[in-house]
């Protein structure tokens, strides 16, 4: 069975959108037909980007995790567009390996940096514009945010903070905007390939970007503040 979403006449913004996943769902809102807006720290050009940029409406480079710098890219992504309609935050990464008395405060840092307070900003400023288009905030949280493990506390952490904000957004935003979360476990992409020995297990971003356009649309209408589980059967 095939499933096909129309989102013609909306805006989306992408945070992460040169990385693995966040360029999927960018080409996945724009094959839905959606005006898509992506936004990074890597520029678009470089060699470390997946995003395709012909895929995309336009392209914000900028720190989120630096508040003056989120707030200029909305601003700039609904004055050149016209609106605001959904909201992905993809932004995030992985460090582990370490115990936490062995974990350097700047790792601990960085994590809640990169992982939820990018979430946080991006949510916080774009949540005005979405107010006024009953919108939807769908928020990359982790399997791993379920519960404890060994050597990644820190990552477990802010993926559990995704969570428990997602659910926050949700409450405060009753009958407007829709707040949701995906919870992938090991993405098939060229840095877990690099880290690890693939495994038929591992689930696309592709995949993982079909779930969002989902929980951004009508058929999701009665779906907020979920957490939802996208890692296959592994």
């Amino acid at each position: 069975m095939s499933v096909t979403f129309d989102f013609e006449g909306t805006v989306a913004l992408v945070t992460g959108a040169c990385g693995a996943l966040g360029s999927a769902a960018a080409a996945a809102f724009a094959d839905a037909g959606a005006t898509v807006a992506a936004a990074d720290v890597v520029d678009v050009d470089s060699e470390d980007s997946l995003l395709d940029s012909e895929t995309v409406d336009s392209f914000h480079r900028g720190d989120f995790t630096d508040e003056s710098a989120v707030a200029e890219a909305v601003d700039a992504v609904v004055a050149e567009h016209g609106r605001l309609d959904h909201l992905l935050n993809v932004a995030g990464t992985w460090r582990g390996g370490d115990h936490v008395e062995e974990t350097a405060v700047e790792t601990f840092d960085m994590l809640l940096d990169v992982n939820l307070k990018t979430m946080f900003l991006a949510s916080k400023h774009a949540l005005p514009h979405l107010q006024e288009t009953d919108g939807a905030i769908v928020s990359v949280s982790a399997e791993a945010s379920l519960e404890g493990g060994t050597g990644d506390a820190p990552y477990r952490a802010s993926k559990a903070g995704i969570r428990l904000m997602t659910e926050s957004i949700a409450e405060e935003n009753l009958g407007t905007v829709r707040a949701n979360a995906v919870m992938p476990a090991v993405l098939d992409t060229p840095m877990n390939r690099e880290m690890m020995e693939p495994s038929d297990d591992w689930v696309q971003p592709s995949e993982v970007a079909e779930v969002m356009l989902f929980l951004c649309s009508d058929a999701a209408d009665v779906t907020s503040g979920a957490a939802v589980p996208v890692y296959g059967e592994s």
